[in-house]
């Protein structure tokens, strides 16, 4: 219960400094005059997420794991939602950082792995092998040492056909950029409900643990976390704009409306018994003096 209250009691806080934020200075980006997409580099503009929420991966497809054993990527899902990332192995930096992103960001949460989510990495580089796989799990492992990763964590290879396959159902754009030798794909994690719906997506290579857990609660259905999780679902919506959850006044006023006459009530209650109390002490002092005159 007093987790509940803590909950309620962010919702409303948070009003205010949603407030404070909305009437202060614009320090977003601001796209300079003359800027126009011909400046941006070709290969960037191929590359991002398209969204595909709500559809489904394709689960049939076979891969390789980091032990070069073949299965198919249904093996990981049906029982608990699932972080995706793709990268590639050998990737010099960002793919590097999205892994170790999300390790950062796993590491702070109480969600247990194996039990509450699985993580699933994919190579897009058909060139990657069970040895690449291996070696970047393990770098992985000595950031994320919560008991059970190593076995909730599936580092995959596959051939280009697989790749495809994949990386269109998810919406996920690269291509090989040939001055620089290097893919140009875009950074972020899909999570995708137990059954291999695409769920929600969040970009960069940090990620909030308040919005990782969130988009792990929803993804589950509310099947992991708590009533404190689902209280703040309340409180906050996805945002596929930005891919992080943003909170809803007009709820988070409802659940701090509901909370000060829950809070009321409890304080009339209260009084009432403490007041019943000592009425009843009153009278027990009475007639212990009666029985002694």
């Amino acid at each position: 219960m007093r987790g509940v209250f803590a909950a309620i009691f962010a919702c409303s806080a948070l009003i205010v400094v949603n407030a404070q934020m909305a009437s202060g200075p614009d320090i977003g980006y601001k796209r300079e005059p003359g800027m126009v997409s011909s400046a941006v580099p070709a290969a960037l503009r191929e590359i991002g997420f398209d969204q595909n929420i709500g559809r489904s991966l394709p689960l049939d497809t076979p891969v390789r794991d980091e032990h070069g054993r073949a299965v198919r990527l249904s093996e990981y899902f049906g029982a608990r939602p699932v972080v995706l990332i793709f990268a590639y192995y050998n990737c010099p930096m960002l793919c590097t950082q999205v892994i170790n992103g999300l390790a950062s960001a796993l590491g702070v949460l109480s969600l247990e792995p194996g039990r509450d989510l699985e993580i699933v990495v994919v190579s897009f580089d058909p060139n990657d092998t069970p040895e690449t796989a291996a070696a970047k799990k393990a770098g992985y492992l000595e950031r994320y040492k919560r008991p059970g990763a190593e076995a909730a964590s599936h580092f995959l290879t596959a051939d280009q056909q697989s790749i495809q396959r994949l990386t269109k159902a998810a919406g996920f754009r690269y291509v090989w950029d040939e001055p620089t030798k290097q893919f140009a794909h875009p950074s972020g994690v899909i999570v995708l409900t137990p059954d291999g719906r695409l769920a929600r997506y969040m970009f960069g290579v940090e990620y909030g643990p308040r919005d990782l857990r969130l988009a792990l609660v929803e993804a589950s259905a509310g099947k992991v976390g708590s009533v404190v999780d689902a209280v703040l679902l309340y409180c906050y919506h996805y945002d596929p704009m930005t891919g992080r959850y943003g909170l809803v006044v007009m709820r988070a006023l409802r659940v701090a409306g509901a909370a000060t006459v829950l809070a009321l009530g409890a304080f009339v209650f209260v009084m009432i018994r403490r007041e019943k109390r000592q009425a009843t002490a009153r009278r027990g002092q009475a007639a212990a003096r009666a029985a002694h005159l």
